[in-house]
């Protein structure tokens, strides 16, 4: 289930000076945003475990980058 809103992920194709951007690519870029960021939030869940914590930190997601 897609949690990001469209319009952002649009904006962020336009910033990087695409003039037209379709519904699919919008999409597309959305559902490859969210898997990237589900699995670096993963790593830096392991990291804080690894730390003996339960709360993720700045340095756990600076390190699973």
């Amino acid at each position: 289930m897609a949690e990001l809103p469209l319009a952002p992920v649009k904006r962020i194709i336009k910033l990087s000076g695409a003039e037209r951007v379709s519904e699919d690519a919008v999409e597309s870029l959305r559902d490859a945003i969210e898997e990237f960021a589900e699995d670096l939030a993963a790593s830096a869940r392991a990291y804080a475990r690894h730390a003996g914590r339960k709360t993720v930190k700045k340095e756990d997601v600076k390190a699973a980058r």
